[in-house]
């Protein structure tokens, strides 16, 4: 007995569930970038977990590891509006290129003071400083120089495909890091994560130049004010960015996780909690070819946030470990859904020479919430305790959601078949494409019919 080979029908059910391959196939330096991007993720997410819970041996206070968020804030601010513009004055892949060594340089640094026999704390908080700031420089230039090197109608293909590397990191990373700082040493996290940018930075060097289009302006104040005013112009992207703040500024959990691990006699799970939120992303990356089928990306990144916030409450209430795995499991595939749809309105939307600067303002909105949120987590918690830090958080994030809902109507009514700035920039990279393919010779013109010869 044999089975029966799939049939069209099944495989075109596959096709409509499974991620869309085509941006994997269709570029190389897509691939080289994704595939650096994989590993540097796998580890960062080491340092990410490894980080805080050095504070935490080293202080005992969940005020002290929320604290991290408000050391990375002011970087993040400055750096990422100046960023953008750099992205879209220089050279993309140089800026990607440097800032991954400099990533390497403080992951060094990190090691090294875990390796002392007292290591110090300030170090630690000057790392997240200083890497806060490198990352605020290279994520605009990675966000402009994606559109460069996908066909716009791939770009919600490339979106789900970048989730994906970031998911694909995101649950091995710190699950492994749980298990290397439990019983090898907080040292082997810091030194996996310098080899993971020494390969990074060996896959960047392969990719193509990425010069700044003639329409940039040169990196400055001026410049920075022109990328806000186009942003303030559009209030569906600025509804994205608020939405996205707010999810993050109540209802994220990470910064007191070591302290529920504790508390539910789970230490052994924090790895896990940490991995749950990008498992959950991961799932809806896997079964990501419906997302071409949506339209209305603003109602999906609305729904998909107010579903975040009932995740969180519902871990925080829980008092089982597999509940809260469970819960935050949830939440990471609702952000994704959020995070995916929020990803393919920028790009399909923002104009090239305004690119790096609106991926500076766009960093400022999906970091600023997180960082803001770890010490307001982390304040709450030493508060009212770190179970109601979470459930509470959550709920807030849930009814601020609403009541944005309602002030944003263009939001609400977004359509990327009809709204004006998606026609305009498929309608331009049309034209682009079409001037950039090489001009049909002579000999393989048609052949002249009678009556024009």
């Amino acid at each position: 007995m044999t089975d029966d080979p799939p049939t069209p029908a099944s495989r075109s059910r596959l096709r409509a569930v499974l991620p869309d391959l085509t941006p994997w196939r269709a570029s190389a330096d897509f691939r080289k970038l994704w595939l650096a991007g994989l590993i540097s993720y796998f580890g960062s997410f080491l340092t990410f977990v490894a980080l805080p819970v050095q504070i935490k041996e080293l202080t005992g206070s969940a005020a002290a590891v929320g604290a991290i968020g408000a050391v990375e804030l002011v970087p993040l601010i400055v750096f990422g509006l100046y960023g953008g513009a750099l992205a879209d004055a220089l050279d993309k892949r140089k800026l990607i290129l440097w800032t991954e060594v400099g990533q390497g340089l403080l992951s060094a640094a990190l090691l090294v003071n875990a390796l002392l026999p007292s290591p110090a704390l300030w170090p630690l908080y000057a790392v997240a400083a200083l890497s806060s700031a490198l990352v605020s420089v290279q994520r605009p230039a990675l966000d402009a120089l994606w559109p460069r090197i996908v066909a716009h109608d791939h770009l919600p293909a490339a979106a789900s495909l970048n989730a994906l590397r970031w998911q694909a990191g995101g649950v091995a990373g710190p699950a492994l890091a749980g298990v290397v700082v439990a019983y090898a040493g907080l040292g082997w996290a810091y030194g996996a994560d310098l080899l993971t940018f020494a390969a990074s930075v060996l896959l960047t060097l392969g990719i193509a130049p990425s010069p700044a289009s003639h329409e940039a302006a040169k990196p400055s104040l001026k410049a920075i004010a022109e990328g806000a005013r186009y942003a303030w112009s559009r209030k569906e992207l600025l509804g994205t960015y608020v939405i996205d703040i707010v999810a993050m500024l109540f209802a994220l959990p990470l910064a007191v996780l070591p302290f529920l691990a504790d508390e539910l006699d789970a230490p052994w799970s924090l790895g896990l909690m940490y991995a749950a939120v990008p498992a959950g992303a991961m799932l809806v990356s896997l079964t990501s070819g419906w997302t071409s089928r949506v339209h209305r990306h603003g109602r999906a990144v609305v729904l998909s946030a107010a579903l975040w916030g009932v995740a969180i409450a519902a871990a925080g209430v829980s008092g089982n470990v597999w509940l809260v795995l469970l819960f935050l499991t949830l939440g990471g595939a609702a952000d994704m859904v959020s995070g995916l749809f929020r990803g393919v309105m920028w790009n399909q939307t923002i104009p090239d020479e305004l690119r790096g600067r609106l991926a500076g303002i766009e960093l400022l909105s999906y970091s600023v919430g997180p960082q803001l949120g770890q010490t307001y987590t982390g304040g709450v918690a030493a508060w009212k305790g770190v179970r109601t830090s979470i459930w509470s958080g959550g709920l807030v994030c849930v009814g601020a959601v609403g009541l944005l809902a309602l002030c944003l109507p263009k939001l609400m009514s977004y359509d990327a078949r009809t709204n004006e700035h998606a026609v305009r920039v498929r309608e331009q990279r049309a034209a682009t494409s079409a001037a950039a393919a090489p001009a049909p010779s002579p000999a393989a013109s048609p052949a002249a019919s009678p009556a024009e010869s």
